[in-house]
């Protein structure tokens, strides 16, 4: 699994979280961040299964 996946995946997590506590919270400017940071963890996450598939198509490791 390639490490931009599970970057991907950890800033997706956190994003939500703090998404939430925004809005849980009122703070619109902490909400706004989470979701950005979960979209970019959305986008760092895609970016990794793209690297897997081609290392998995070209039967490469590492």
């Amino acid at each position: 699994m390639d490490k931009d996946r599970i970057e991907g995946s950890a800033k997706q997590a956190v994003g939500s979280v703090k998404e939430a506590f925004g809005k849980l919270t009122g703070d619109a400017k902490t909400q706004a961040e989470g979701a950005a940071q979960k979209a970019e963890g959305k986008v760092q996450n895609a970016a990794g299964g793209v690297k897997d598939s081609l290392r998995d198509a070209t039967g490469k490791q590492g």
